[in-house]
């Protein structure tokens, strides 16, 4: 999860700015140049206080960290609600005299920003309070079974290990509690961001977040529609083979399977059914040693990134992982609860994808610039370096695994990695439609909507008699609205991203299959085609520069759905 686009989605903006003298009248190059600069001088400082503030946060728990975190974010937010700023920003954007490529980027960029905030400061406080709020008790929340707390590591791997339906009944019901615990405030806050949506002219706030992220709906829709249809049959034919071989893991009947025998909270992940244990590949090995090694050797060293994160689990921390860019001038750091496992190397990987794309940017960049084209290009960086994890020649060069080992299983390897992406794929057409109608009528049943997405795409059924808020213990629909429709479409570029790379750079006649190692040339591809163009392009246009094509989902269904 790359932290502070998510942050920067939830912010609003003004009062830094009333009463303020603005630089020039005119709408030239020139007047926007000393506009520029006088607005970066006041919002760098905050937007560093609000990325530190909230880091510090998520590592402590403490109310008055949350208490400073919502502050940070408040200030930053009020600059980008102030209706003077944003009237100029529209004058110059009316103007139409500014023609340097940078400029009428940032523009741009700036124009989204501040329509997405056009709200008086009092909802502005709202909507910044209340997700606070609930986001505390989602970061500090721990499942109790009986009489033991148990952290999500440990609930994790109650889930993927035991073979004890009670337990694992019992632990997958009190992970969540969260849920109900949440559910009425959730629901008040998705209200309050649709009104919010509402009085700058959209429909609700999941249509302003895509617009203003400069993504159409419409598009959006219309490619999970035909993910739906590239996943349905082989999904169905993994499906069978998930239950019979979790029934007979579990000694029970087909029909008798629940929730809870996935492995997972939320089927999201594959259930081990292969005869590879990706997990034993790194017991007494250290992750950390691992993903520094990797980096090392395609000329992307991350060793500063490392130096300044958190890695390890303890009461009161974040339970997850994400990336945050503290100042867009090098201070970038992870959250991570390292364990020796594959899952967590996999995290590893994905969150110092993130790390390196903000840590390699260009800092002679335009301030507003520097970062990623999208959320969703630099979540598909993440991904590219999270799927090594299950990478047989990976396992072979990096983790130091025998190759005697790993050759009679990398077949299965491989069957694994086709395996995780049909299950997200399917997992993920749940999380998009339901946010999305959930935005659409916040006051319908939830609990019956959600249960009936998961039976249609995943193939799994509600457990007889429950009617709780499910959905509501998934943290992104507090914490990251709107966002996760990205995480599948970065799939689709990951893939693009190896084709390209393979083909191109390595020049090599199967790239999917590639580990991409021990080669410096990998590290100067991200670099000078995706790292260091930052946000001076639109994503499709940064894409196609990169890749040759525009976005597609063609290498996607190549790498995963052609693999017998």
């Amino acid at each position: 999860m790359k932290k502070s686009l998510i942050v920067a989605i939830t912010l609003a903006s003004a009062l830094l700015f009333i009463g303020a003298e603005q630089p020039g009248k005119g709408v030239t190059e020139q007047d926007f140049q000393l506009f520029l600069k006088d607005f970066e001088t006041k919002v760098m400082p905050l937007s560093k206080e609000s990325a530190l503030s909230g880091y510090n946060a998520s590592l402590s728990g403490k109310d008055a960290d949350y208490e400073k975190s919502a502050q940070a974010s408040l200030a930053i937010g009020k600059i980008y609600s102030d209706p003077a700023l944003f009237a100029r920003i529209k004058e110059f954007k009316e103007g139409k005299q500014i023609a340097d490529p940078l400029l009428v980027r940032q523009l741009d960029i700036l124009y989204l920003s501040f329509l997405g905030s056009q709200i008086d400061p009092q909802m502005l406080e709202e909507l910044i309070r209340r997700s606070t709020a609930i986001s505390q008790k989602f970061y500090t929340y721990r499942t109790k079974v009986g009489e033991r707390t148990l952290s999500d590591n440990q609930v994790d791997s109650i889930l993927r290990y035991s073979t004890d339906s009670k337990e694992l009944e019992d632990t997958w019901k009190a992970s969540k509690l969260i849920g109900s615990e949440i559910a009425p405030a959730l629901i008040e806050l998705v209200k309050l961001r649709n009104q919010a949506a509402r009085k700058i002219g959209f429909d609700n706030y999941y249509e302003m977040n895509m617009k203003l992220s400069e993504q159409d709906p419409v598009e959006i829709a219309a490619l999970f529609d035909q993910l739906d249809s590239l996943t349905q049959e082989p999904f169905a034919v993994a499906k069978t083979q998930i239950d019979s071989a979790l029934a007979i893991r579990y000694g029970i009947a087909k029909d008798k399977l629940e929730p809870w025998h996935y492995q997972n909270r939320f089927f999201q992940e594959a259930p081990s059914i292969y005869a590879v244990d990706f997990d034993s590949y790194y017991r007494d090995k250290d992750p950390v040693a691992i993903v520094k090694k990797y980096f090392a050797g395609i000329g992307l060293p991350v060793d500063s990134i490392l130096a300044h994160s958190d890695l390890y689990e303890r009461p009161g921390k974040y339970q997850h992982a994400y990336s945050t860019d503290i100042d867009r001038e090098g201070d970038v750091r992870i959250v991570c609860n390292v364990r020796p496992d594959c899952g967590w190397t996999g995290t590893l990987l994905h969150e110092l994808g993130h790390g390196v794309y903000d840590y390699y940017g260009d800092r002679q960049l335009p301030w507003m610039l520097r970062g990623s084209a999208h959320a969703f290009t630099t979540e598909a960086v993440a991904n590219f370096f999270g799927r090594l994890a299950e990478n047989p020649q990976w396992l072979i060069d990096i983790v130091g695994a025998p190759k005697n080992y790993i050759d009679p299983v990398a077949g299965d390897c491989l069957r694994s990695q086709n395996l995780t992406q049909l299950v997200f794929n399917r997992w993920a057409q749940v999380m998009v439609r339901f946010e999305r109608a959930m935005y659409e009528n916040p006051d319908q049943d939830l609990n019956k909507l959600w249960w009936q997405m998961v039976e249609k795409y995943q193939g799994v059924k509600c457990p007889e008699g429950r009617n709780e808020a499910d959905w509501a213990s998934k943290i992104h629909l507090t914490d990251a609205p709107v966002y996760y429709h990205n995480y599948l479409i970065a799939e689709l570029l990951a893939s693009q991203f190896a084709e390209a790379i393979g083909t191109k750079v390595l020049k090599i006649p199967e790239p999917f299959n590639a580990d991409f190692a021990n080669n410096p040339k990998i590290g100067e591809y991200f670099v000078d085609n995706v790292f260091y163009p930052g946000a001076r392009y639109t994503w499709n246009e940064m894409i196609e520069r990169a890749t040759g094509e525009k976005l597609t989902s063609v290498y996607y269904a190549r790498q995963f759905m052609g693999r017998k």
